[in-house]
């Protein structure tokens, strides 16, 4: 009897275990999308029944728990219409790239609520989840689920943390050493830049209370009109998830309740397909790896840059891999292998790739780092920017903008100091090894998280106090403005009593004069 009952009762802490986990990913960005297939993936794996929205059509095969696709057709479709050449929105100054970023969130937002998948999902009285967990990124409306489903909220930051993150747990963030996204400082500012991220800090926290918010409030309520004011929805996080790490990023507080899982979607390398596999293997002289990542086509460089980067390719000794999104490529070189599709993570992981050319994505920085390969940035738009200046900064990197593609001995320099200079190699190989000395797997560590706010009902004590703060006590205003007060009060009394005793004095005086007389 009891050898029947004891394999039972080893499989009831794993039934107990089981939870119903929501997972929305809806942003049309294929980047985005598999961090969250990265996520979902693991989480099935590890015995919970997941559901999963999103714009792409996966299917992912789980192991233990089961998996759910909410999929959000004919957005793709929309987005690809809408889509601006993303070279002219390089040279988007930060301010007007807030207000675009406002425009692309709220159609993001209103596409969601508005899909009859998500409105069956949302009006079915029957739907209940034990976790929501929501990409954070211009999409606060989106918090709703968390509420509709009586879930603790789980926010998902695919940048790490910045400024759309920190306020909402309130988390430090001087803009004295925490570069905003969507400038292209490194954590070492000059007076100047610190005077910029500060000006740009204050505008962009204006721009969310004043514009965004207020926008995102009127979609909700659209769809939800007795749904709670979105003030009331933005500041329930129970945990932040964040795509960052000291290896990727330049150090940068964090209070309990954010965790750092930069590098959890990686992999060791897989073995090659045939041709690319001994291309690279056949490389005398190494390879180096081009990409501008699944946003930007390489195919769409103006004509000049085009040829100014294969007159440089063909000078190499190397051979190069370029994911290039057209069958043909004019005037290609022998060296040059061009395909529309690449395995990105298992081509750096081989050790016979020497250089990575890279638009600077997040996705791409964390995979370079992951196997050690030094780098050249092209960064075009959003974090790549300052992503490329955390890597220059790091010393395994060098960065040239946009614009310098259209001279050829200013892209010859910058790859020969790379490929010529161990240095880079050298430090890339060190920043590998600081990400891959971590206690636990990124990704354990985000299954434990989550589990762990499902366990504690929320994880209401990683809260801190300071959420309940109005803004100006949170900056402690009121009592530098007292201090302020009181400081003046007794300076003016001291003031004024200097003024009467000087003034006895000198009338004591007179009075001794006039009686001498």
């Amino acid at each position: 009897m009891i050898i029947r009952v004891f394999p039972v009762f080893l499989i009831l802490p794993i039934i107990s275990q089981c939870s119903k986990i929501l997972v929305l990913f809806p942003y049309a960005s294929k980047s985005h999308t598999i961090l969250g297939e990265a996520l979902v993936k693991s989480l099935a794996n590890s015995g919970h029944n997941v559901t999963f929205i999103t714009p792409y059509k996966t299917n992912l095969q789980t192991k233990n728990g089961t998996y759910r696709l909410i999929y959000l057709d004919n957005v793709i479709e929309y987005h690809e219409k809408q889509q601006m050449n993303l070279f002219d929105f390089g040279n988007t100054p930060p301010v007007i790239t807030l207000f675009v970023m406002n425009g692309l969130g709220n159609e993001v937002t209103d596409l969601t609520f508005a899909h009859p998948n998500v409105q069956k999902l949302l009006n079915d009285k029957h739907e209940k989840f034990d976790a929501v967990i929501v990409e954070q990124f211009v999409n606060d409306a989106m918090k709703y689920f968390a509420y509709h489903f009586n879930a603790p909220l789980v926010s998902f930051s695919t940048v790490g943390a910045n400024a759309w993150v920190n306020p909402l747990v309130g988390n430090p963030a001087p803009p004295s050493f925490v570069p905003d996204v969507f400038l292209s400082y490194s954590s070492r500012m000059s007076f100047v830049e610190r005077l910029k991220n500060t000006l740009f800090s204050v505008i962009s926290e204006l721009n969310r209370h004043l514009i965004f918010f207020p926008a995102q409030n009127r979609i909700l309520h659209k769809y939800y009109p007795d749904a709670p004011d979105l003030k009331d929805l933005l500041y329930n996080n129970s945990l932040f998830l964040l795509n960052s790490h000291v290896s990727t990023h330049s150090p940068v507080p964090l209070l309990p309740n954010m965790i750092d899982i930069g590098g959890f979607h990686v992999k060791p390398a897989k073995t090659l397909p045939k041709d690319l596999k001994d291309f690279i293997e056949g490389a005398k002289h190494g390879v180096i790896y081009f990409s501008m990542g699944s946003n930007i086509r390489s195919k769409d460089f103006p004509e000049k840059m085009r040829t100014n980067l294969l007159n440089v390719l063909k000078s190499l000794k190397q051979r190069v891999i370029w994911k290039f999104e057209d069958e043909n490529l004019p005037g290609k070189p022998d060296n040059v292998l061009i395909s529309k599709w690449l395995p990105q993570n298992d081509i750096l992981g081989q050790q016979n790739v020497k250089l990575f050319i890279t638009h600077g994505g997040l996705l791409s920085t964390t995979e370079t780092i992951y196997h050690g390969v030094p780098v050249l940035t092209i960064p075009i738009f959003g974090d790549q920017k300052m992503n490329a200046a955390q890597m220059v900064l790091h010393g395994f990197a060098q960065s040239i903008s946009f614009e310098v593609l259209n001279y050829e001995n200013k892209i010859r320099n910058a790859l020969n100091e790379v490929l010529t200079n161990p240095k880079y190699a050298g430090i890339a190989k060190q920043r590998s090894k600081i990400m891959h000395d971590q206690p636990f797997k990124p990704m354990d560590s985000a299954i434990f998280w989550i589990e762990y706010v499902i366990r504690h009902k929320g994880a209401s004590h990683l809260r801190i106090a300071g959420l309940d703060l109005a803004w100006y006590q949170y900056l402690s205003l009121d009592v530098y403005v007292f201090v302020s007060s009181v400081s003046i009060l007794v300076a003016l009394i001291l003031v004024k009593l200097c003024k009467m005793i000087c003034c006895k004095k000198t009338k004591s005086k007179t009075d001794k004069v006039k009686k001498n007389k």
